[in-house]
């Protein structure tokens, strides 16, 4: 009988896939096949650098100590980056937008993975993360 198990449990991937997409967000107004456009709209760079060092940092702390607010943040903070081009006016530049939403949901879709995951464990247990 197979084990069914793999994704019921927070895995140090997860985490190391969590710093990856944060790396990601931070270059992403500097993707290829991107509107010269947005090279001045230095708000939609400095949100995105910002969003993308938060996403990174929280999952480095996930992978050192884990905790449930960091999943949270993430989740919001992935949300976030979906609604930033409606909200902040650089919708209209299309790639970066195509860009923010899927990596916005890829956060939001981690996130809620791992609260999934953890949802169950007490403190003892969630700070056995990664041994």
């Amino acid at each position: 009988m197979s084990d069914f198990g793999f994704l019921n449990t927070h895995r140090t991937w997860e985490d190391w896939c969590g710093m990856l997409l944060g790396a990601l967000i931070v270059a992403s107004p500097w993707f290829p096949i991107q509107d010269p456009a947005i090279a001045g709209h230095q708000t939609a760079i400095l949100n995105t650098v910002a969003i993308g060092l938060v996403v990174f940092g929280i999952s480095q702390l996930e992978y050192v100590a884990l905790q449930r607010w960091q999943e949270v943040t993430t989740i919001l903070v992935g949300l976030w980056l979906i609604a930033s081009p409606y909200a902040l006016g650089y919708s209209a530049d299309g790639f970066l937008r195509i860009y923010h939403t899927s990596l916005g949901a890829a956060v939001v879709l981690l996130g809620i993975l791992q609260l999934w995951q953890d949802w169950d464990l007490n403190d003892q247990d969630m700070l056995k993360h990664g041994q």
